[in-house]
């Protein structure tokens, strides 16, 4: 299958291009950056100097749509909406990791966004990429939208207490690693800056990824994300406070009932660290209870730009294409 990467330039775009190179039922034909067109890509990235790929071009859509039959954008927010429907009508499907068609509500969109959807009928027909809520909706979806990495750790806590009626109001604390806030320069991004210091942004729903996370659970949501000084990870601590009452051991069956078919998620009987999912797209859950206050505390790990974006990318890809579902899916991680 023919596929190509817009914003390789990226660090999302270049663990998309790490995944996808080595995938068995890919062939990847065409990239294209935003800084760096028309360079080699062992300019942006020397340690992929001699690998077998084409030149990095510019955003081209006559050329995507020549020699891609599926496209993954992973373009800053704004972006990717100027391009998708030329390519869905040339016939190209598209996988977009940045936010553009996550919110089903244009008004939602613009609120978050600070600015209208330039193709607010997309939004309704996008197929939001979680596998683990949407796994069988996502079969032939030719436009999928992938969840942040934010909504992802979040909603992978929260989902089973949601569906089981047991929360009606989410609190999420979040801690990310600096790689989620890209590849640019800026005081969050300076290493005189991050290097041991933590902080919260974003705070009483000011954040973006909030209305996503409401969207995706359909529950209120007080969301807090922190950044953290470490590259890449992202550990969620979720807590509700139970509708009826609930044991651990319930608890944890019903985690463990409701995620046995998804290859991606793996319920631990104790905390997970981040370190656990470096690399990988896989999500690591610990649910447990406070039986003294009837409140559940769940925490979630993902890699921030695994689960929480390229792996999570390449996993719905896979289900939307009727490939086996692990496919290039790297699930174990990389250590020390």
């Amino acid at each position: 299958m023919r596929v190509g990467i817009a914003g390789v330039s990226g660090y999302a775009g270049v663990e998309l291009l790490r995944l996808l190179h080595r995938h068995p039922a890919v062939r990847i034909t065409a990239l294209s950056a935003g800084r760096g067109a028309g360079r080699a890509l062992s300019d942006l990235w020397p340690g992929w100097t001699g690998a077998a790929l084409p030149p990095v071009g510019r955003l081209d859509v006559d050329h995507l749509a020549e020699h891609c039959d599926v496209v993954f954008l992973a373009l800053p927010h704004g972006v990717s909406q100027t391009v998708v429907p030329a390519l869905l009508e040339r016939g190209v499907d598209v996988v977009d990791l940045g936010a553009d068609h996550r919110l089903t509500d244009p008004e939602a969109y613009a609120a978050a966004y600070g600015a209208p959807h330039t193709c607010p009928e997309l939004l309704s027909l996008a197929t939001y990429g979680l596998p683990e809520q949407n796994r069988d909706v996502l079969a032939g979806a030719r436009l999928v939208a992938c969840p942040g990495c934010y909504p992802t750790a979040t909603a992978i806590a929260a989902l089973p207490l949601v569906e089981e009626g047991l929360a009606d109001l989410v609190f999420s604390d979040c801690l990310s690693g600096i790689s989620g806030a890209g590849r640019k320069a800026g005081p969050r991004n300076l290493y005189a800056e991050v290097q041991e210091s933590v902080t919260a942004y974003g705070l009483a729903g000011a954040h973006r990824h909030t209305p996503e996370m409401e969207q995706a659970l359909g529950v209120p949501v007080v969301f807090s994300p922190h950044l953290v000084p470490m590259v890449r990870g992202m550990l969620a601590t979720v807590k509700v406070r139970l509708r009826r009452p609930v044991s651990g051991e319930e608890l944890r069956d019903l985690y463990r009932e409701r995620y046995a078919r998804h290859p991606a998620v793996v319920v631990r009987d104790e905390v997970p660290a981040t370190r656990d999912v470096r690399g990988t797209a896989a999500a690591h859950v610990f649910p447990l209870v406070d039986i003294r206050r009837e409140v559940a505390t769940v925490v979630s790990a993902i890699d921030n730009l695994g689960k929480g974006a390229a792996g999570q990318a390449v996993h719905a890809f896979n289900l939307s294409r009727g490939l086996p579902e692990t496919a290039g899916l790297p699930l174990v991680p990389l250590l020390p």
